[in-house]
């Protein structure tokens, strides 16, 4: 009798397994088997998932893509892809839609949703096959106004993962399974709220993105998309970053944008040759053949000016310049005529390049630019001051209003042109101007420049001030120490004066100056003997300032006794 109750369990059981319509077992065709991987490439999860289109894009589970850095799915034939993207994520239900590298075989979708008492079908595998277990259907919830929530009766014999799809007896998909924790019941998320998960522009940003190491998937409205490629460029990494512009390429083919995103980021890495077959292509594939020459001359030009190195030897600023003209030819914008001049500028005609400037300063450019330029021209010209600094006032006239960062190098190049000229006061107005729109995040140049700027004005505290900040921000600069310890010293803060020479001396001992400051600054204070034994120094040194030092604070030591 024992015997018959055993077999008569394993029966039952035998056909909750197998007593399944052909219409589901037609459905396990669109099954994958999904494995996540860590950053060490080992397995984090595995989780099932159906494919809802013959592009490749699925549903599953959220959870095992987090932290995740890698995925694949294996198909219901044994074959297995990269997943390439997620399309879509609902943290609250923990599902996903993924995109993955191949053509596939999709499940078609419930016409109708199921109700309390009808029997649907949960598919997951084992090993290469398909496993089915029936779940008669408990009660049906409405969530979001249109989309259904599933509760089913648990006969725990079903595979504990999430993701698993559940379909009707007509084979049609209605859900993803979601194990409840305590087992007794199974729930299914509507897999049409999954599939309408999408992605816009600005997900990228969002925390949850951030979650996976696995890219989203570009939307297709290619506005939509080039925003969350510039969104992307902030947050992602170098290695997702990659593949989101690799995504653009091949969603927008007719684009020059993707291919010359791809190609200055090869020009980044140093692999120039592939970054100018990136070019070819545009020029060859993109519907608008002007931008396409044009951003192959961008690219010539930033390398060639900017990383001028000879092992890379196709291109060069002639190349450059007939790829800015061909540009213009086809459509002749102002702005592709502007690096027809900033090239023959690098090619030091600068007459030829001066024309153009001033040419386009009644165009749709920025006409800060324009003059700003024309007075670099100016200057390699050797034209007087006065001339060079009337282009520059058009530069900072032509500034918008409110002023902004882009406009601090026109402030910058007026100050130091007034300072040239021995305009002091203006120079200072202009550095403050500066200083105001870069926020205070110059570097410890500028701060030296504003520096000797005050000197001439005696503004000796303002003067203290940036050197002092100088120092800071370029602490290994002995001139920087050293000119602030001069200053102390000329203010009488000897004290301090011999603290800045100290750190100079330690930070660079063959600097005179340093020794000269500080032996000044020790005899003021009569300590004759730490003195002389400085100023020694920078006569052994070769600085011809120490003798004459020695000579006289050698006599006064004489005369004190000390």
């Amino acid at each position: 009798m024992k015997r018959l109750v055993t077999i008569t369990i394993a029966l039952a059981m035998a056909l909750t397994i197998n007593a399944q319509p052909s219409a589901v077992k037609k459905a396990a065709k669109s099954l994958i088997t999904i494995n996540t991987y860590d950053a060490k490439g080992n397995t984090k999860a595995t989780v099932q998932g159906i494919f809802t289109s013959s592009d490749g894009e699925a549903i599953t589970a959220w959870e095992p893509f987090v932290d995740a850095e890698r995925a694949t799915a294996t198909d219901a034939n044994g074959k297995t892809y990269n997943i390439e993207a997620i399309a879509g994520i609902n943290e609250i239900y923990d599902v996903c839609k993924i995109r993955v590298s191949a053509k596939s075989n999709p499940v078609a979708f419930a016409d109708i949703p199921s109700t309390a008492g009808e029997e649907a079908w949960m598919i997951s595998s084992a090993g290469d096959k398909a496993v089915y277990n029936v779940l008669p259907t408990e009660k049906v919830e409405t969530f979001m106004e249109k989309y259904n929530y599933y509760i089913f009766t648990s006969n725990g014999n079903e595979s504990k993962m999430d993701g698993c799809p559940i379909v009707n007896a007509k084979g049609q998909l209605i859900g993803l399974t979601h194990i409840a924790g305590n087992n007794e019941a199974i729930h299914g998320v509507d897999a049409s709220f999954v599939k309408s998960l999408a992605v816009n522009g600005m997900s990228v940003s969002e925390p949850i993105s951030k979650k996976t190491g696995i890219r989203l998937q570009l939307p297709a409205d290619k506005s939509d998309a080039m925003v969350m490629l510039v969104m992307a460029r902030q947050h992602a990494d170098s290695a997702k970053y990659v593949g989101y512009v690799d995504n653009y390429i091949t969603m927008f083919p007719e684009e020059v944008d993707g291919y010359s995103i791809r190609a200055f980021l090869r020009l980044g890495e140093g692999n120039f040759a592939e970054a100018d077959r990136d070019m070819l292509t545009a020029i060859d594939k993109a519907t608008d053949k002007a931008e396409a020459h044009s951003e192959y001359s961008r690219l010539m030009y930033q390398k060639l000016v900017y990383d001028p190195d000879t092992t890379f030897t196709l291109w060069n600023l002639d190349m450059a310049l007939n790829e800015t003209k061909k540009a213009y030819e086809i459509d002749p914008k102002p702005v592709y005529k502007h690096r027809e001049g900033q090239i023959i500028f690098s090619q030091q005609h600068y007459n030829e390049a001066y024309e153009i400037f001033m040419g386009l300063t009644d165009k749709d450019l920025n006409r800060e630019e324009l003059y700003f330029e024309a007075a670099q021209c100016k200057t390699q010209l050797g034209a007087p001051d006065t001339e060079i600094i009337v282009l520059l006032d058009s530069a900072v006239a032509s500034c918008g209003k409110p002023l902004t960062a882009m406009d601090a190098p026109y402030y910058l190049a007026r100050g130091q042109m007034h300072d040239k000229m021995g305009e002091y006061r203006r120079a200072l107005l202009d550095y403050n101007v500066y200083d105001t729109l870069t926020a205070g995040r110059a570097d410890a140049s500028f701060y030296y420049t504003r520096y000797l700027c005050e000197l001439n004005l005696k503004q000796y505290q303002q003067a203290l001030n940036d050197i002092a900040h100088a120092a800071v921000l370029s602490p290994m600069e002995p001139i920087y120490l050293a000119e602030m310890a001069s200053l102390q010293l000329r203010v009488n803060h000897v004290d301090d004066a011999i603290m800045a020479a100290d750190i100079c001396i330690k930070i660079a001992p063959e600097i005179t100056d340093a020794y000269i400051i500080k032996g000044i600054a020790l005899a003021t204070k009569q300590d004759y003997v730490r003195a002389l034994e400085c100023l020694q120094k920078a006569n052994e040194l070769g600085d011809e300032r120490a003798q004459p030092l020695i000579d006289k604070y050698s006599a006064e030591a004489g005369g004190t006794g000390k």
